[in-house]
Formats: structure tokens, C-alpha cells, sequence
């Protein structure tokens, strides 16, 4: 079991999980080189057997995604034992044909704790509460179920329970990472009639989150993009979000559902424009504004800012970037319905906006080695946008491979470093605790 005490020796710590990692991953890494020829020869004659009949799916296709993980959390000072979580998700599913401009799909997500020495607060399956939280809940669900029509010439139109992924997922996302993902109830429409145009409009009226729990919402968006061919892509947003809470009522320790009720409007440009044949520019800029809306009781006015610029070279890329969610120092920007393990790092210490803001300074330096093979480090610096509070250190490590299109290994690692323990953050005493995540992770997916 891992020590509890928040001392110094942690970052002797993240160095040698650092290493073990890169070591165990090596172990996978040099045979996985080897079978790759062998396997990329078997997954024509598995994709054919999916779609039924031939490569051209006559009477559909079953798709499935089968994911082993083994996830380890360890908070410092939590007053709980060490988390382990060994689970097992299946995600089946048949598309069927087009008809006609017709499509439907329905697709089962199931998850099994083979070891259940963790936590999972806000699902039905809870775990053993001794134990830090690890968000993989034992359950299962159906995940999607949606028909699409595209008989209106550059225009789709889908309804049902569906995967939504917008922009960088920073407002509305699937939270893929998780083994039970997040789907929306909802009805969106997509038009391109306009070259390098994207319109797209929808209504969420249910979320099923990662818990696998469901909150009524009266969601509305709206999404404006242009692309100037790979110079830069420019977006416009809105999202209105009336939050009704779970339909089994609130659950514990989350705000009032009211409190995350807001209107969001904002801009993006990005781009990554080659400059010459080994370098490629990469930037963003875009500002985001929240207030209250609907059945907030609140009055909020907030500001969000994300800003980003770096460069690859020869398969390395260095990213240099800040965003920074606004607060008033008694509510702050909040994305409650965004994959927020994307952002502000891995070990998921901002996955909901503290009330004094955050800013987050970081720097991401990747690259790829033995062909497939991704490497990543992640620094980040954590600090309030009121009250001059620092939060900490993050130190983000990854290491993944893959086996052609449909199989993958990945070691992944998060070191949160708190900051000394003042009365400023006494309020949210969990951005005052070291903590480790570390996960081990194979998939094969069709």
C-alpha cells in the first residue's frame, strides 16, 4: 500500500513510478513489434465477418469495444486505504444499413469489477467505502440507440440516446476516457451546404453520465465553423443549460441543481499550418463568457480563456498553453456536462471549477518512438484567479501503443503536488492533498 503521508519523498515517488512505467510498457512494447504483421493480416477477415456478408455490410455491422484497465488512486491524508480497480467494459452494438437516407444504431456498455477495492460514490454500486474513489462503477446500460436521416442533400438529422463530442469536448462530451461512457437524449442537426461551413444545432433533454445516472436538462446549442483550409478553423458557440438534476434527486455533496443552470456564449480560432515538410505551427485562441440563466438562482457573470502555441518537428511536438476559468469568489465557470479529464490533468482535481477559479499554465512535450509507440509528458501549474491561492503542481506521464486500427496497450500516470496547506483553500480540502493515479490499459476495438 502506498504511504499516506504528504511529505517530501513524493517526488522521489513520481520519479520511480515514472521509470516503472516506461519499463513495464517496454515489456508489452517489443513483442507487441513483433505479432504486428500478424495481426494486421487477421483484421481484414474479422471486419468482413462483422459486416455479415461482404466489406460492403449489406445487412449491417456489429461493432464491439472491449477495454481492460487497471487503475490505482492513492490520495494522500483522505482518510481512506489505497484504491485498486481491475475492470472489464464491453461496448456491443449493430449499425444497421442505410435506407433510403436512413440509419439506426443501438449499441450495450457493460462494466465488471473484477476487483472492487474502490469507491464509487454517486453510482448504484458503490464499492467498499474504506477506499479512495475510482469513477468505474460496476453497472450497465444501454448506451446508445439512435436513427439518423441524411436524405436532405448535405444535411443530417439524428435523434436518440448518441455520442456527442463538440469542438475539443471542452462544454459537451463523451468522457471516453472513463470505462462507462457519457451519452446525450437528444436531437441534433448537421448542415454543410457551404463549402468549409459546418452548422450544427441540437436539444439535450437527458444526460447519462459516467455514473451511469441520469439528469434531466433542458439543453439547447448551437455551433457555427469555418475552416481556411489548414491556416486556421474559426468557431462560434452557445449553450443554454437549464439543469433539473437526476431523475432519483440530487446527489450528495453536488451543488443545488439551479446552481449549474448558465448561458454560455464564445469564439475559437485554431490551426496547425504546416510550414515547411518537418514543421508543423499549432495555436488557439479562444474566450468564452457564462451567466445565469433559467432556474439559476444565482447572478453570475464569468469569463473563460484558453490560449495555446507551440510547434512539431520530425514526430516531436512542444505546446506551451493557459486557460483560465473566471470566479467571483463565490461561484466560478463551470463545465458540468465537458470530458474536464481532457483539461487541468489527469488526476482530476478540477473536474469541477473551485469558487475562487483556476488557472492553469502547462506544457506538453510529445512524440512517437518504434513506429506506433506515443509518448507524453504534461506539466501543469495550478493557481486561483481570486484570493491569490496556488493549488499545486501536476506532473502528467503517457505511454501507449498501437497494433494497426483495432488493438492498443497504454501506462498512464498522474502526480498532483498540492501546495502547502493555508486557510485560503480550507474550503476544498481535497486541492490540499497529494495525490498518484496510475493505470494499465489494453484494448481491441471493431
Amino acid at each position: 500500500m502506498l504511504s499516506k503521508a504528504n511529505k517530501p519523498t513524493k517526488p522521489k515517488r513520481f520519479v520511480k513510478t515514472v521509470l516503472s512505467t516506461a519499463i513495464l510498457a517496454s515489456f508489452f512494447i517489443q513483442p507487441a513489434v513483433a505479432v504486428e504483421t500478424y495481426i494486421d493480416a487477421l483484421d481484414n477477415q474479422v471486419e468482413d465477418a462483422l459486416k455479415f456478408e461482404n466489406e460492403t455490410g449489406k445487412y449491417g455491422q456489429v461493432k464491439f469495444d472491449l477495454r481492460y484497465r487497471f487503475e490505482l488512486a492513492d490520495v494522500a491524508n483522505s482518510g481512506k486505504e489505497t484504491a485498486y480497480a481491475n475492470t472489464l467494459r464491453l461496448r456491443l452494438g449493430y449499425l444497421t444499413p442505410e435506407y433510403q437516407g436512413l440509419q439506426g444504431y443501438v449499441e450495450y456498455e457493460g462494466n465488471l469489477a473484477m476487483q472492487d477495492d474502490y469507491f464509487s460514490p454517486k453510482s448504484h454500486w458503490k464499492g467498499d467505502p474504506s477506499r479512495d474513489v475510482i469513477a468505474d462503477p460496476q453497472t450497465s446500460e444501454l448506451n446508445q440507440l439512435w436513427v439518423s436521416y441524411k436524405g436532405i442533400p448535405d444535411t443530417e438529422i439524428k435523434a436518440g440516446r448518441q455520442v456527442i463530442n463538440m469542438d475539443d469536448q471542452r462544454f459537451i462530451g463523451a468522457v471516453a476516457w472513463r470505462q462507462m461512457e457519457q451519452t446525450f437524449d437528444s436531437g441534433v442537426i448537421t448542415n454543410k451546404s457551404i463549402e468549409n461551413l459546418t452548422l450544427k444545432a441540437g436539444y439535450i433533454g437527458q444526460v447519462q453520465d459516467i455514473w451511469s445516472q441520469e439528469r434531466d436538462v433542458n439543453f439547447p446549442f448551437a455551433n457555427v465553423n469555418y475552416k481556411f483550409k489548414d491556416i486556421a478553423s474559426l468557431t462560434g458557440y452557445g449553450f443554454w443549460i437549464a439543469n433539473y438534476g437526476y431523475d432519483d434527486g440530487e446527489v450528495p455533496n453536488q451543488p443545488p441543481s439551479g446552481g449549474l443552470s448558465s448561458q454560455t456564449y464564445g469564439l475559437a480560432v485554431t490551426g496547425s499550418p504546416k510550414i515547411t515538410k518537418d514543421v508543423k505551427l499549432h495555436y488557439r485562441a479562444e474566450y468564452s463568457y457564462q451567466s445565469n440563466y433559467a432556474n439559476n438562482p444565482n447572478s453570475v457573470k464569468l469569463s473563460r480563456y484558453s490560449l495555446m502555441g507551440g510547434a512539431s518537428y520530425m514526430g516531436v511536438t512542444l505546446k506551451g498553453a493557459v486557460e483560465e476559468l473566471g470566479a467571483n469568489g463565490a461561484q466560478a465557470f463551470q463545465t458540468p456536462f465537458g470530458t474536464n479529464h481532457k483539461f487541468q490533468g489527469w488526476a482530476d482535481k478540477f473536474l469541477v471549477t473551485p469558487k475562487d477559479g483556476v488557472r492553469d499554465i502547462n506544457a506538453t512535450l510529445a512524440g512517437k518512438i518504434l513506429g506506433n509507440t506515443k509518448l507524453a509528458f504534461v506539466y501543469h501549474n495550478f493557481q486561483s484567479v481570486t484570493n491569490s491561492i496556488d493549488y499545486g503542481n501536476e506532473y502528467d506521464f503517457l505511454i501507449t501503443h498501437n497494433f494497426g486500427k483495432h488493438y492498443h496497450i497504454l501506462a498512464k500516470y498522474a502526480y498532483y503536488d498540492a501546495a502547502s496547506v493555508n486557510g485560503n483553500v480550507a474550503y476544498n480540502p481535497a486541492l490540499t492533498k497529494n495525490t498518484n493515479k496510475f493505470w494499465l490499459q489494453a484494448g481491441v476495438k471493431f
